[in-house]
């Protein structure tokens, strides 16, 4: 008995990575990665670039912290999670590493993008009732959409871990009626992108 269930979650499994096989889940995790890397490589070269021979990032980032309110830089982050992520996550989590309490407000920062994912997707669950508008972003998105449709959760996933803007994953999800609860549990894996990406951020700083 045991071993019949064995051999059919077994299967189960290997339709599963069939099913991701053809089609092209790992091709485009693949891709998905090899796109990823170059941003961040960027960002860190620009960094110590800017550093070291144009301004002391520290001090500018000290600069911010000093004359601008926390609400305000926060505020500037949540609107951007929740409209598309326009501003790189990574220039906010170097902010908070010259805050007094840096883990707790790279916490914050991380349960903002977690909550403006959730309004994105939200965004992408209305907009289906407006036929103007999800026309629009059923071109403009057509192969976002298409994807999640085939892969949900892994995409998802894919969104929350690497620096593609998660708002239009989340948008895709709830254009889709993908699983709001599905949505959350994956969603949390951007709590793990954050702390990774300090790690690396601070240790530059």
């Amino acid at each position: 008995m045991k071993s019949n269930t064995r051999s059919e979650k077994k299967s189960k499994l290997q339709l599963l990575h069939q099913y991701y096989t053809y089609t092209g889940f790992y091709k485009f995790l693949g891709l998905s990665i090899k796109k990823a890397l170059p941003p961040i490589l960027l960002f860190i070269a620009a960094l110590l670039f800017v550093n070291y021979f144009v301004i002391n990032v520290n001090d500018v980032l000290l600069y911010v912290t000093e004359n601008y309110s926390d609400y305000v830089v926060f505020a500037v982050f949540f609107a951007s999670e929740s409209f598309l992520g326009l501003v790189p996550p990574e220039i906010f989590i170097a902010w908070s590493d010259k805050a007094t309490t840096p883990i707790l407000y790279l916490s914050i920062l991380a349960l903002l993008s977690y909550i403006g994912g959730i309004i994105s997707y939200f965004i992408g669950k209305s907009i289906t009732k407006i036929p103007a508008m999800h026309d629009y972003l059923e071109i403009k998105m057509a192969k976002h959409i298409k994807n999640t449709r085939k892969w949900g959760g892994f995409l998802i996933i894919v969104g929350a871990l690497l620096p593609i803007p998660f708002s239009m994953t989340s948008i895709a999800a709830g254009m889709i009626k993908y699983s709001f609860i599905g949505y959350l549990l994956f969603g949390l894996l951007r709590f793990v992108r954050f702390y990774l990406y300090a790690i690396a951020i601070f240790s530059l700083l």
